[in-house]
């Protein structure tokens, strides 16, 4: 599902890391851990085309993706990808329900059971009319986690997902990347801070700036 080949990333004169090689397949969760500043959320942003790389190759399910124009990775990133980012980007005049119906919406594959049925997962359901003013850092993270799995992703891209979240809640969201992967043989590939999301992966990946190994 994911091929990455001796990716490099520099801004300017400064590099953020050289020399990454990653394969993840189909149905596997990889965690990537690493020091804070060391591009774990550059690394994500450049799997999905949103950032340019310096050097390398990043391919997902065969299609090279740091080659691609922009209307093709957006295409791309609509079909393939779900990305939950660390600064939520729900939209504001939106309600919790079509926030997460968007990616559906897009598709032309509109399903309210499905956005239901992900909302119940992360534990909003009863929070489904509320705008996102309306809601604490906790549930916007979660809105942007079933925001990202409703549409059944391919490969799943996950920067700090639990990093606002209780203990109780982040075991639960883990539960559901896990069904996603186990169940429904999406890929994973989880940044984080957190050794309890961690150990959830099957694989546990150190980035530094020399390139990703295990952890």
């Amino acid at each position: 599902m994911l091929a990455i080949t001796q990716l490099c990333k520099a801004y300017g004169d400064t590099p953020v890391f050289a020399g990454v090689d990653l394969r993840v397949a189909p149905g596997e969760f990889v965690a990537i851990v690493g020091e804070s500043g060391v591009g774990k959320s550059t690394l994500l942003n450049c799997i999905a085309g949103l950032d340019s790389v310096s050097a390398g190759s990043v391919r997902i399910d065969g299609l090279e993706v740091t080659t691609l124009a922009e209307p093709d990775a957006a295409l791309l990133r609509r079909r393939r990808l779900g990305f939950v980012f660390q600064a939520f980007h729900v939209l504001p005049h939106l309600s919790v329900f079509h926030n997460v119906a968007l990616p559906l919406l897009l598709l032309k594959r509109p399903d309210a059971a499905r956005v239901r049925e992900v909302l119940a997962a992360v534990g909003l359901d009863a929070l489904a009319d509320r705008l996102p003013r309306q809601l604490s850092g906790g549930q916007l993270q979660r809105v942007a986690i079933a925001r990202a799995l409703v549409h059944r992703p391919a490969l799943i891209l996950a920067d700090e997902p639990t990093g606002n979240l209780d203990p109780g809640t982040a075991e639960r969201v883990m539960d559901l990347f896990a069904t996603q992967v186990r169940h429904e043989g999406a890929a994973c590939v989880l940044a984080t801070h957190s050794r309890a999301a961690a150990a959830r992966a099957d694989r546990t990946l150190a980035l530094s700036a020399d390139g990703i190994g295990p952890a």
